[in-house]
């Protein structure tokens, strides 16, 4: 195409705009200039244009026919409470479809404890199924043939008991372990950046992961040993260029330490699978896979294999979950359909769509039909599987491609600046980005800037609420404790003690590989927590320090009469009593402190003194610091259905504490059902998905204002 052409096209869309057709770029969160109109022009210098699927680089797919030969499989991400429900849902699902089983943990057990601890007391069967034992693993897969169904398990933390459990499940089901197929997340340094579901410090942690890489390599051929993801990263706010640039670089040290454990490339490099998350940025989310499939052969190409499936990049995807809005929630269901064609487009593996519930609780029977039923559309209905890459040779999208791609590498190559991933996780390059990221696109969405149809613009003046699934932690807990105490009474306690004895010596030597170990302890029906506390007390607990990123959000609002008017407010409290102080406060073992963070680093920069508090405390924990911190206001953030057991205890901590006039507010994944029950219970405000920060931050001082006009 000419540039004369292209001037007449601009000459003409100025004309129509009465503007310059430059006002049209869209800079997207990552830094892209999204122009209104592509050519061949902008396709100059690309390199993968005349690459085939199946061919290395693999941009346009790892396999030469993609979905026209076989579609991507259904795998669907679900846990329920107890063994038997999660049991109960596999197997209708299975029967309408769905193509494998993708097992979904509560939060005690992702942190390696028992359902008996006592700081896991609002986590047990919250968000996933608690597992405990082999015995609980063997009611999860009861009537489900381990040697034909592909399970995909999203563990990490407690990676070591899970898989042991796993295949010692499989053995008394008389499958060995080199007929097991699968999946095991296995990602610790994400763990890290983000999702916080860890146990161990990093350095035991990526030997964890070697020696599973090694005993998976040699012992279960089927099965692969990480799933290196970033989806995690996403949800926690990070732009899809960080999301693609940390996941590689993540995989890239993951190889090294397999390597560095004795192991060759080509023995282990087939089975790593990657996981990505699937937002509404519909073209760019498709490009991102294609981009991913570009840099990761590039980076395998380092380590020489011999054979080609080692430098393949594949992954699964799941649509969006913070992409989900709690207001006018049938929406979602949009959303979720939108971003499993990307998905398709950009050619993954395997698909989970969400449910569209998943805002507030996890799914119904009802929502989770539809969910799996969208794929199935997608499948049989659309044409999206009858062509082999349908988006190639787009000016668009392979232009896309290629920024997205320039630009990851940009990043992937300052985190080797660093030294690798390990050492830019410990220095907080990562983490502080995502965050930096995730506290600039509340702004934006806060002020309108970015539509959320329902939530910020076009919304319903009433709301009509949906039935959602309800799980009472209480029970689950009591019945998980009677399994406990059954097995225990069962085992050979000699058994049980030479073999986590023997576990620790392992990991206290550096001899001897710590899966192989565990899975002996399992067999003699160690629990899930015994065999963490066998390598707890050598590792020991990792413990972060909580950061909150400044002057992002309060950036966004410079100059904002709105922001003007609520500092002044703040500043006239403070005369008349302390500078209002308050404590973000993250209870239970949930680690996902993305609204938190955000809600701590907002405040900040509107006016409040912020305390942010750490990870994984108690109810009493989170008292203690509230009165040594003197705050007036405690804001508990809560994603993972433990507010109904934690906020009541906290309000009674307080008051057993003489701190009966601190405010107690309650922000995050919260049904509108369960408000009433929390201000009867002491919970002065309640904060649902989707409030915007600054009305969040006026309702918290018109309580302050409130207390000292009544004091």
């Amino acid at each position: 195409m000419t540039k004369k052409t292209i001037a007449d096209w601009q000459a003409l869309a100025e004309k129509e705009l009465k503007r310059p057709a430059d006002s049209l770029v869209w800079n997207t969160p990552e830094g892209i200039p999204v122009k209104p109109l592509y050519t061949a022009d902008d396709l100059d210098g690309i390199g993968h244009l005349d690459s085939l699927p199946g061919f290395a680089p693999f941009t346009r797919g790892p396999r030469a026919t993609m979905y026209a030969g076989r579609p991507w499989t259904i795998r669907q991400y679900a846990g329920f409470s107890t063994a038997e429900e999660s049991n109960a849902f596999y197997r209708k699902a299975l029967l309408a479809g769905q193509q494998g089983v993708s097992v979904a943990f509560d939060l005690a057990t992702h942190r390696g404890y028992d359902s008996d601890h006592p700081r896991v007391e609002g986590d047990v069967g919250k968000a996933g199924v608690a597992i405990d034992s082999v015995e609980d693993m063997k009611i999860l897969f009861d009537g489900i043939p381990l040697e034909d169904i592909s399970v995909s398990m999203t563990m990490n933390g407690a990676v070591i008991p899970i898989l042991a459990n796993f295949i010692v499940t499989g053995e008394e089901q008389g499958v060995s372990r080199d007929k097991l197929s699968g999946t095991i997340q296995n990602d610790i340094l994400k763990e890290f950046m983000v999702r916080n579901t860890y146990i161990y410090p990093p350095e035991p942690s990526m030997r964890i992961i070697a020696d599973i890489i090694e005993y998976t390599a040699k012992e279960m051929p089927k099965f692969n040993s990480i799933s290196i993801s970033g989806y995690h990263m996403q949800e926690a706010g990070a732009t899809l260029v960080q999301e693609l640039a940390f996941t590689l670089a993540d995989g890239r040290e993951y190889v090294r330490a397999a390597i560095a454990k004795g192991l060759n490339v080509d023995e282990f490099a087939g089975r790593l699978s990657f996981f990505f998350a699937i937002g509404m940025n519909f073209f760019m989310e498709a490009a991102k896979l294609r981009a991913a499939r570009l840099l990761w052969t590039r980076i395998m190409q380092e380590f020489e294999p011999k054979k080609a499936s080692s430098l393949m990049l594949r992954t699964h995807c799941q649509t969006s979950g913070v992409s989900l809005a709690e207001q006018d929630p049938y929406n979602n269901i949009v959303r979720t359909a939108f971003e499993a064609m990307s998905a398709a487009l950009g050619g993954t593996q395997s698909l989970h769509t969400n449910s569209f519930d998943e805002a507030i609780a996890l799914p119904t029977e009802f929502s989770a039909r539809i969910a799996r039923n969208t794929q199935l559309i997608l499948q049989n209905e659309t044409g999206v599987t009858k062509v082999v890459d349908p988006l190639a040779g787009s000016y668009y999208v392979e232009s896309l491609t290629n920024e997205m791609a320039e630009k990851a590498w940009a990043l992937i190559e300052e985190v080797e600046s660093l030294g690798g991933m390990t050492k830019a996780v410990d220095d907080g390059l990562p983490k502080r980005l995502i965050e930096e990221a995730a506290t600039r696109r509340q702004a934006a969405i806060d002020r309108g800037e970015e539509v959320i149809v329902g939530v910020n613009k076009f919304r319903l003046e009433n709301e009509q609420a949906i039935d959602i699934l309800e799980i009472d932690n209480t029970a689950v807990r009591l019945s998980q404790v009677k399994r406990i105490e059954q097995t225990r009474r069962q085992r050979d306690p000699k058994r049980v003690e030479a073999t986590l004895a023997r576990l620790t010596e392992i990991a206290r030597t550096g001899t001897g590989n710590l899966l192989e170990a565990a899975v002996e302890a399992a067999r003699a029906r160690a629990t899930v927590g015994e065999i963490s506390d066998a390598m707890r007390a050598v590792f020991g607990d990792h413990a972060a320090t909580p950061e909150v990123v400044h002057d992002i959000y309060g950036k966004a609002y410079e100059g904002d009469p709105e922001m003007e008017t609520l500092s002044n407010r703040l500043k006239d409290y403070g005369k008349a009593a302390a500078k209002p102080r308050i404590l973000i406060a993250k209870l239970g073992q949930d680690g996902h402190d993305r609204g938190a963070k955000v809600i701590a680093s907002a405040f900040g920069d509107i006016g409040f003194d912020v305390v942010a508090g750490p990870l994984f405390q108690t109810p009493e924990e989170a008292a203690d610091l509230a009165v040594e911190s003197k705050v007036q206001v405690v804001g508990m953030s809560s994603l993972a259905a433990g507010h109904k057991t934690l906020a009541p205890q906290l309000v009674e901590a307080l008051k057993a504490r003489g701190a009966n006039e601190v405010i107690v507010v309650v922000g995050g994944v919260i049904p509108r059902q369960d408000y009433d029950f929390l201000l009867e219970h002491g919970v002065s405000a309640v904060f649902g998905p989707g409030t915007n920060v600054m009305d969040a931050a006026r309702s918290v001082l018109d309580l302050l204002e409130g207390r000292l006009r009544n004091s």
